[in-house]
């Protein structure tokens, strides 16, 4: 089973956006998915403040800014 994890911050606009994709994309492929503070961490302030929202597949980063639902299903199901 593959994790999805959402490097965000509260207020952010992009983030709602793609916490909702995350969280239903995940719940179709079977995925499990967590949510980062980048305010509550520095050292994912400092690799991503700008990116935000970040998306991380299994730890590796998949999408930044906008999260494309169909390439992470793909991403999932490989």
């Amino acid at each position: 089973m593959k994790t999805v994890t959402l490097i965000g911050k509260p207020g952010c606009h992009l983030c709602d956006v793609a916490r909702d994709v995350i969280v239903r994309v995940c719940a179709e492929e079977g995925a499990t998915w967590e949510e980062k503070d980048i305010n509550n961490d520095q050292e994912l302030y400092r690799a991503y403040w700008e990116q935000i929202p970040v998306v991380l597949v299994d730890g590796a980063q998949h999408d930044f800014w906008r999260v494309d639902p169909e390439r992470l299903r793909k991403a999932l199901r490989a």
